[in-house]
């Protein structure tokens, strides 16, 4: 079962699709309005949308093609919604793995901090008992202000040294009045990201992070399955300049789902009754990593047969601004 909203005259609508049949949820105002109702009476998104009913159906991918469909999950104030996600979570390819594999068999005084981070979560990111493993890189990608509805440009500042995209599964959570994360389910991502300016030096990891974002079109309500297969690709002038495929899921992962989970919601900061929280759970798939140096116009596509709809967002490059700072 996949959730979604879309703009219908003037007011927003909360779509249920299952299968290839899509209706809209009477009397809903909204994704986060639904996730509260189901937290606070102790119900599922899926039985929630039962008992409430539903209106007639709709072609979803045609509202996506006319521009209708919104981030699937927003916040009337968007500082209460939370862009944030971890890094060296994902095994990637055979190949990738081997090489991987080869570097860590290096003494630990020549392995860099990110293959050291990456060896920790090898060894204790899928702890077997209920206590949390060792926790993950993370990172801060900014408040609801920064996330971008499906169709809708990526916007990468004047100073960026990169645009580039990262294809990720993101977990999508409300907190419940008493400080409980409730988990929506789980939504393709676009992390984009600045790999130049990371890679000048670690530390400028929290300012290449600091990016619009995309999530959706559609959020898949339940588990995440152990293996998403899905493709990533870029395209310019209508054909495809880049593709290639990317793997998720806990058996593609150095890190369970529960433990990346946990150690997010473990700060109080990330509990406070009626937040969204978008977090994303890494990739080992970055055109980047090819050579490829994206350019304004550029759509991304990133598509998975689990989450529904792709997910696509041209490339913009923003003016210049200047700031001045006054003292008061």
């Amino acid at each position: 079962m996949h959730i979604s909203e879309i703009s219908d005259r003037g007011s927003v609508r909360v779509v249920l699709r299952e299968g290839g049949r899509a209706r809209t949820v009477k009397d809903t105002p909204s994704v986060h309005a639904m996730a509260v109702e189901a937290a606070r009476g102790g119900v599922g998104i899926a039985a929630l949308a039962e008992r409430k009913g539903f209106d007639g159906e709709i072609d979803l991918a045609a509202a996506l093609r006319d521009g209708r469909v919104r981030s699937p999950i927003s916040h009337p104030d968007p500082a209460h919604l939370h862009l944030t996600g971890t890094g060296l979570t994902h095994l990637g390819s055979a190949a990738a793995r081997d090489a991987m594999h080869k570097k860590l068999e290096a003494g630990e005084e020549t392995l860099t901090d990110s293959m050291k981070m990456f060896r920790m979560g090898l060894d204790g990111g899928k702890p077997v008992a209920d206590a949390a493993g060792v926790q993950p890189e993370w990172f801060y990608k900014g408040n609801g202000t920064m996330a971008v509805a499906p169709g809708a440009p990526l916007l990468s500042p004047a100073f960026a040294e990169d645009a580039g995209e990262e294809p990720e599964i993101a977990g999508i959570y409300v907190i419940g009045d008493d400080g409980s994360p409730f988990r929506v389910g789980f939504a393709l991502g676009n992390e984009f990201s600045d790999h130049v300016t990371e890679r000048v030096n670690y530390l400028w990891l929290a300012h290449s992070k600091l990016r619009t974002a995309s999530f959706g079109p559609e959020i898949r309500v339940g588990e995440l399955p152990a293996d998403v297969r899905g493709t990533s690709r870029i395209l310019r002038g209508g054909a495809t300049l880049w593709e290639k495929p990317f793997l998720s899921g806990e058996a593609n992962m150095s890190h369970s789902i529960r433990n990346l989970e946990l150690h997010h919601f473990k700060y109080d900061v990330f509990r406070q009754p009626g937040d969204v929280h978008v977090h994303m759970f890494g990739t080992a798939t970055l055109s980047f990593a090819d050579g490829v140096r994206t350019q304004e116009g550029d759509v991304f596509e990133i598509e998975a047969p689990d989450f529904g709809l792709p997910l696509r967002n041209p490339l913009k490059m923003a003016a210049a601004v200047s700031v001045s700072v006054t003292p008061l």
